[in-house]
C-alpha cells in the first residue's frame, strides 16, 4: 500500500511565505495566476513525482485568480487540502479545485479591502503617524514591523484554517459533500459578480433624444447673476432650490435607457465578455477590442 501524501509544517510554512509575492506578476489576462502558482511549487513538488503530473498541476493553477491579497490565505489552505486528497488517490478534479477557489475569491475579495485599507491601516497610520510627527522615530519603525505583523500573522493563521477545513471537506467526497460546496461557491461567485456589474461596468451613450426649452425662474439665469462671490453666492442658492444649470432639459439615450432598466448597457456588455471567453477569445483580444470600439464611438459621438 503506498503512503499517504501529507504537507509537512515546514512545506506549508513554505507556500506561507511564497504567498506575500502573490502580485509580483500580476497582468491583466489572469490576474494573480502567476503568483497563485509559484506559491503552489512547494506542494506541487511534494505532492506530484512524475513531470506530467507536475505539469499538469502547474497549469491547473495559472486559471484565472483575483482576491485580496491577503485574504487568498484561506483559499490558498482549502486548495492544499484538496491536492493533498487529489494526490492520495480521492476523485477530486480540476473543475471542483477551480470551482471552490473561484467561489471564495469573490465574497473573500470583499471582506478583505474593508477590513485592512479601511480599518486596520488607517488605525495603525494614525496612531504611528502621530508619533512621527512628535519627531520620535519609533513612529516608521512601529508602522512597519506592527502592519507585517499583522498582515503576516494572519495570512499564517488563516491559511492553516483553510487547510484543515478542507481536510473536513474532503473527508465525505463520497457523499458529495465537495460536490456541494463546489456549487455552492459557483453560485455564490455568480451572486458577487451579478452585485459587482452595475458598479464596476459603466456605458454613457451620449446622444440627444430631446430638448426641451425650459420656462423663466426655472434655471440659473447667469448672465443676470451678481459680480463676484455675491454672484458664485446666488447660484448656489438657486441651484439647491431646485432650479437647473441650463436653460434646456436634455433627454440622453441613456437617461431612456435607465428610466427602462438601470446598467442595462453594462450588464448586456458584461454577458457579451462572458459569451466571448465561452468561446476560447483571449481576454487580451477582448480588451483591445473594446478599447478600438470605445474610441470609435467616442469619436463619433456615440459615447
Amino acid at each position: 500500500m503506498a503512503e499517504e501524501k501529507k504537507l509537512s509544517k515546514r512545506e506549508r510554512i513554505s507556500i506561507w511565505w511564497r504567498s506575500t509575492f502573490l502580485q509580483g506578476s500580476w497582468n491583466y489576462e489572469r490576474m494573480q495566476n502567476g503568483g497563485w502558482a509559484f506559491s503552489m511549487i512547494p506542494a506541487i513538488k511534494r505532492l506530484y513525482k512524475s513531470k506530467e503530473d507536475r505539469a499538469a498541476a502547474l497549469q491547473r493553477h495559472l486559471e484565472f485568480f483575483n482576491t485580496h491579497p491577503y485574504v487568498a490565505s484561506p483559499i490558498l489552505g482549502v486548495t492544499l487540502a484538496l491536492e493533498e486528497e487529489r494526490s492520495n488517490g480521492a476523485p477530486v478534479d480540476d473543475k471542483a479545485i477551480q470551482g471552490v477557489k473561484v467561489g471564495m475569491m469573490g465574497p473573500l475579495a470583499g471582506i478583505g479591502d474593508p477590513t485592512f485599507w479601511f480599518t486596520v491601516k488607517p488605525i495603525l497610520g494614525a496612531f504611528t503617524a502621530s508619533l512621527a510627527l512628535s519627531g520620535n522615530i519609533l513612529g516608521p519603525i512601529l508602522y512597519f514591523f506592527l502592519w507585517n505583523i499583522i498582515r503576516m500573522g494572519f495570512m499564517w493563521y488563516s491559511q492553516e484554517l483553510g487547510y484543515k477545513a478542507g481536510s473536513k471537506i474532503t473527508d465525505d467526497l463520497s457523499g458529495g459533500i465537495l460536490q456541494d460546496v463546489t456549487k455552492g461557491a459557483s453560485i455564490l461567485g455568480m451572486f458577487i459578480l451579478g452585485a459587482l456589474v452595475n458598479r464596476w461596468v459603466e456605458v454613457a451613450f451620449t446622444p440627444t433624444v430631446s430638448e426641451v426649452e425650459l420656462d423663466e425662474g426655472a434655471y440659473i439665469d447667469w448672465e443676470n447673476l451678481p459680480s463676484g462671490s455675491e454672484g458664485i453666492k446666488s447660484a448656489l442658492e438657486q441651484q439647491a432650490d431646485g432650479r437647473s444649470l441650463s436653460k434646456y432639459d436634455v433627454t440622453t439615450l441613456q437617461d431612456n435607457l435607465d428610466s427602462f432598466i438601470p446598467g442595462l448597457a453594462g450588464l448586456l456588455l458584461t454577458l457579451l465578455c462572458m459569451w466571448l471567453l465561452r468561446k476560447k477569445v483571449s481576454p487580451i483580444t477582448m480588451i483591445l477590442g473594446l478599447f478600438v470600439v470605445g474610441v470609435v464611438f467616442h469619436s463619433i459621438g456615440l459615447m
